[in-house]
């Protein structure tokens, strides 16, 4: 068996598994949301310090659902390898201080006849942005599986192309990883950010790298939505000056639902 351990606990979150648990929960208690089920969350994924609340804030809506869903198709962006396609692990399951999550063998091999996909573990060896959302998934999902995919320079269409294999019914929930814009100071962030966000909640799918790190995989998803007439709603909308650092130069995130 081949295990993806985890590159970030001890960084991004705690590595001592009852600590995690607990802010977590804290995170959750602490970001209440009710509303609809959703069949797509967009979140952030820094350290939970800067962005866990506005993930969070997200990951409440699957509360009364959470038995419902058995898989997880997460994509996320690549932020230590240079990649044109969107690359999948060959590890049967991946590991955080909450436990294992297996892999769905299965589902990905639905996938083996696209161009644009790709075995490519070491796009996964050190890549925060899919694994910072896995506690989150563990504490509310209990047991699922897990389809994870690292989106390099892919355009929305090939991007969609993946979202249509794997988009399922009630047991599927997909979810994008991406943060907003990085290193403005506070106002300018807030200003720049507002805009992307409009532009997302407008399912407009061609952001750019300036608007949000995670643009390939989420241009992918709003170009799918768009085609499959979904509904959009804005979550949450801070930054790191909001959360837990200074004003100077900050970190956008934003939350979305799409239904």
């Amino acid at each position: 068996m081949t295990i993806r351990l985890p590159a970030v606990a001890g960084l991004f979150y705690p590595d001592d598994p009852q600590q995690l648990h607990n802010e977590v929960l804290h995170l959750l208690d602490a970001n209440p949301q009710q509303g609809s089920r959703p069949k797509v969350l967009v979140v952030p994924h820094a350290g939970y310090r800067y962005s866990g609340p506005v993930a969070a804030r997200a990951f409440n809506l699957l509360r009364p659902w959470a038995e419902q869903i058995e898989r997880v198709v997460l994509l996320g962006p690549a932020h230590r390898v240079a990649l044109g396609v969107l690359a999948l692990p060959d590890a049967d399951s991946f590991e955080t201080p909450l436990g294992r999550i297996a892999v769905d063998v299965e589902a990905i091999s639905a996938l083996q006849d696209l161009q644009q996909v790709v075995v490519y573990p070491e796009a996964h060896l050190e890549e925060h942005s899919l694994e910072v959302q896995l506690p989150f998934l563990q504490q509310l999902l209990g047991a699922f599986t897990l389809i994870p995919l690292v989106v390099g320079q892919v355009g929305p269409e090939a991007v969609a192309q993946v979202l249509d294999r794997l988009w399922g019914g009630e047991e599927t929930l997909i979810v994008i990883s991406t943060d907003l814009s990085h290193y403005h100071p506070y106002d300018e962030a807030c200003r720049l950010d507002a805009q992307t966000s409009r532009s997302i909640c407008q399912l407009d799918h061609d952001l750019s790298g300036h608007q949000a790190c995670g643009r390939a995989p989420l241009n992918g998803l709003l170009y799918s939505a768009r085609c499959r007439g979904m509904r959009i709603e804005q979550l949450d909308l801070r930054n790191s000056g909001d959360t837990a650092g200074t004003r100077g130069s900050v970190v956008g995130y934003g939350a979305y639902a799409l239904y």
